[in-house]
């Protein structure tokens, strides 16, 4: 199959903005170029689109709207406002990433529109991302994928993690063999495990910067810990860490995913800034190292992406943690902040081609499964 042009476009749980990422791909392979020392170059162009106070704060109360939702059709309170600044906000970022990027529209042959998850309640049948991918592709007249959980969700599967699948297209495509693992650490954290024979299981292990951010907003009006440096100068409360990680959660078999409401900053109230910090800077590394109980072989490496990538006391603590080499995907050529927008852009033409983009041992379905749905300019 010929490489088509696709764009990813993600917007995580942490709401801090939108990523915007150009890949080349046929759905199978992706086109990786090794420079010296085999340092890999990136995939193509990125671009960001950050939000501001008054955005997430929109988003905020619009997922928390999303507790009352009892079908997925449901958008109470303010949820269709939040669904069509998404919307905008999205179009905007394309726009100026075609300008920035000297490229016009029919340069592009997909786009992979994850949205804005605002509630995800798997066991119900219920994983809402907002967003209209009709009015998006009609706005910048290039077809979109969008809803790229649904199928998998309605048949019984946990509609999470999606990135696996194009997690092993680039290590594959970057010559790495297993095993080992690749971490991603948005708001909520997921592990993509590959095994020595290129068997691959994922799953979300827990927390990821969402706890922490929230913390350092409450506290300090900041978005988030800056190479955890708060974290760094507190002390993290055993007994609370010890009793937070018995949720029933950690004990579940993967596939399984959760849901970022589970668990809030405010279980740390009543500790200084700093002992706070650091109390959910090591949750969230603790539970990654709980992932370990449910590996096939224990990997040798892990390549964290991710913005706790850049969070220096994170990654210190996974060091300890994991007992094994650490490299942030940054350092071998990989992209940390974009990684999860170029997956979309791969998930987007694997949908095109009908190919399965979930898995029994990623999310639960019965069957590998295609996903998304497909939305062209002129409809």
């Amino acid at each position: 199959m010929a490489m088509m042009r696709a764009i990813g476009l993600m917007s995580g749980t942490s709401l801090d903005g939108v990523d915007i990422a150009l890949i080349e791909t046929d759905g199978e392979r992706v086109h990786v170029v090794k420079g010296q020392n085999n340092f890999l170059e990136p995939l193509g162009p990125t671009g960001y689109r950050g939000y501001s106070d008054e955005e997430k704060l929109l988003l905020r109360v619009a997922t928390k709207d999303a507790e009352s939702v009892l079908h997925p059709g449901d958008r109470p309170g303010r949820l269709p406002e939040a669904e069509a600044f998404v919307t905008q906000a999205h179009a905007e970022a394309v726009e100026r990433f075609l300008a920035e990027n000297g490229l016009s529209a029919d340069a592009i042959d997909v786009i992979g529109f994850h949205g804005q998850t605002v509630i995800h309640r798997p066991d119900q049948r219920i994983s809402i991302q907002i967003g209209d991918g009709q009015a998006l592709a009609t706005r910048l007249g290039i077809p979109v994928v969008s809803d790229l959980r649904r199928a998998d969700i309605e048949a019984g599967g946990q509609g999470a993690p999606l990135v696996p699948v194009f997690h092993k297209a680039l290590a594959e495509a970057s010559g790495f063999d297993g095993p080992f693992g690749i971490l991603n650490i948005g708001g909520v954290a997921n592990a993509t495990l590959i095994d020595s024979k290129g068997g691959v299981i994922a799953f979300d292990t827990g927390p990821g910067n969402a706890l922490i951010d929230e913390w350092m907003q409450e506290r300090e009006g900041k978005n988030l810990d800056d190479g955890g440096r708060t974290a760094a100068r507190g002390r993290p409360d055993e007994p609370l860490l010890a009793w937070l990680l018995t949720h029933p959660f950690f004990f579940r078999r993967p596939p399984k995913s959760l849901d970022r409401n589970w668990f809030s900053h405010k279980l740390a109230g009543q500790l200084s800034t700093e002992d706070g910090a650091a109390t959910l800077t090591a949750f969230t590394a603790r539970a990654v190292a709980r992932a370990l109980d449910h590996a096939p072989e224990i990997p040798t490496r892990w390549i964290v992406a991710g913005g706790g990538a850049r969070n220096g006391e994170l990654v210190r603590l996974l060091n300890y943690h994991l007992r094994s080499e650490i490299t942030t995907a940054d350092a071998i050529g990989w992209s940390s902040a974009y990684l999860e927008a170029q997956a979309f852009a791969y998930l987007a033409v694997r949908s095109l081609r009908g190919l399965p983009i979930t898995f029994p041992s990623t999310t639960g379905v019965r069957e590998p499964m295609t996903g998304g749905v497909l939305a062209r300019p002129n409809a």
